[in-house]
């Protein structure tokens, strides 16, 4: 008879029972750095969509039909994560976690690299875009099942009742990764005249996306898998038919997850990457302050999604996501309000308080996500979860933004686009359900030693 495992109290190291402290954190960074370097990836090809790659790869006389046809591209990396969402997150809840990130990751970023050695339009005509647009595909895939299994590893190896918290590193990826691709361009576009940046400047954006990839495998090969999924390996829990079991069981909490995300991808991209092309042709700025408004405020959420995250382990969760929901609606105009053309500090602190209510929701969201799926289907849930609502939230949003707005740049409509997407966050939050450590619990409790 075995003997009975002892039972970490709640708090204590923040682990999960019987992990211990180091594994914790080296979760924690490889889930960070994971998402990092997605969203590296993401923010300097959402970003350039709005500065470059217009011009570059669809040359038109109007620059306004140029950006719709760079952001339309932006959208393929959305409407290919579904594919990643069903491969991927069927592979991590049968062959485990940590296998399915290495191959995500190696996909995303080799995908970036490629973009960087592209020939233009000029080069070789359309042939250009048709090779940005697959590469921009592939890096949707790779993203498709990268979020899920990023959540999973440093939330399963965290405590369940701190989920909040643990789950926040892959959420803090974005604002980091929009940090530094930010930054890049902001340097480059700062040091550069405007031909040479055009010419070659871009580019090295695109291929230090190698030294990310580098330092993520790195983490991710030295770790193990989640203590949860080798307890349904133990048990031989797994589900056989993932994907199906969420169709046919799990219907609502699908759902759930799924629209309570639309409205944070959609603010997001009102705030990261409409706001660059809004701000150059219609705020009369230039694109290097652009840049560095969105930095400053990319910068203030590391430390906000975070501390959102924890404060949704202390009060309800749903309630914490529908303020900020409420919050980032109403935001939505007043932002539009209060910036003035030329005006850089007014817009660096509109971003900071967009930022902060975009936080206010997506730093609880991965916890919300994935706590709306059992355990032995987690990756294969919160994998479609995001990736069904990147196509309907973040990839329609800029090039709808673009439209709705006009040539002219109207912005009332923009927000009422903003508020619409809100209102079905909040219709996610009413279908779904409560944090259930217990079922996590039921894993890893058992007859295993306990590791300080």
């Amino acid at each position: 008879m075995s003997t009975p495992r002892q039972t970490i109290p709640s708090g204590t190291a923040g682990a999960a029972p019987g992990i211990s402290r180091a594994s914790l954190y080296k979760a924690f960074i490889a889930s960070l750095s994971g998402t990092t370097l997605e969203w590296y990836d993401f923010a300097v090809y959402s970003a350039s969509s709005a500065l470059v790659l217009g011009i570059l790869f669809f040359p038109a006389e109007d620059p306004y039909i140029a950006t719709i046809s760079a952001f339309s591209t932006y959208a393929v990396g959305y409407i290919s994560r579904p594919i990643g969402g069903v491969v991927f997150g069927r592979l991590g809840d049968l062959i485990g976690r940590k296998k399915v990130l290495v191959i995500t990751l190696m996909m995303i970023g080799v995908a970036t690299f490629l973009i960087g050695l592209l020939p233009t339009y000029h080069d070789i005509g359309v042939t250009a875009a048709v090779l940005l647009v697959t590469l921009r595909f592939f890096q949707g895939v790779g993203v498709g099942g990268e979020w899920g299994g990023a959540v999973l590893l440093s939330s399963e190896f965290g405590d369940p009742r701190r989920r909040g918290f643990w789950a926040s590193a892959a959420q803090v990826g974005p604002p980091l990764g929009n940090l530094l691709a930010n930054g890049v361009l902001a340097v480059l576009t700062g040091l550069l005249t405007e031909d040479a940046f055009l010419s070659w400047g871009w580019r090295v954006a695109f291929l230090l996306s190698a030294v990310l990839i580098a330092f993520g495998l790195w983490i991710r090969l030295r770790l193990e898998d989640t203590p949860v999924f080798q307890a349904l390996q133990d048990r031989g829990d797994q589900a056989e038919k993932p994907v199906t079991e969420i169709f046919t069981t799990q219907r609502r909490q699908l759902a759930a997850a799924v629209l309570s995300r639309i409205g944070p991808d959609v603010f997001y991209a009102l705030y990261t990457v409409f706001i660059l092309s809004y701000g150059v042709q219609h705020l009369d700025m230039s694109r290097s302050d652009v840049l560095f408004a969105v930095l400053i405020g990319s910068a203030f959420q590391v430390i906000s999604i975070p501390l959102a995250g924890w404060v949704s382990d202390l009060v309800n969760r749903r309630l914490v996501y529908g303020l900020a929901a409420v919050a980032s609606a109403s935001w939505a105009f007043l932002m539009f309000i209060v910036v003035k053309p030329d005006h850089f500090v007014l817009l660096a602190l509109c971003l900071v308080v967009a930022g902060t209510c975009h936080s206010f929701m997506y730093g609880p969201q991965a916890a919300y996500v994935i706590e709306q799926f059992h355990p032995r289907v987690r990756y294969t849930g919160a994998s479609l979860a995001y990736t069904i609502a990147g196509v309907f939230g973040g990839a329609l949003a800029p090039l709808m933004f673009t439209l709705v707005a006009g040539p002219e740049g109207h912005w009332v409509p923009v927000a009422l686009y903003v508020t619409a997407a809100c209102v079905l966050t909040l219709t996610g939050l009413l279908l779904g359900r409560n944090s259930a450590p217990e079922e996590d619990l039921e894993y890893l409790e058992d007859d295993q030693p306990v590791h300080l």
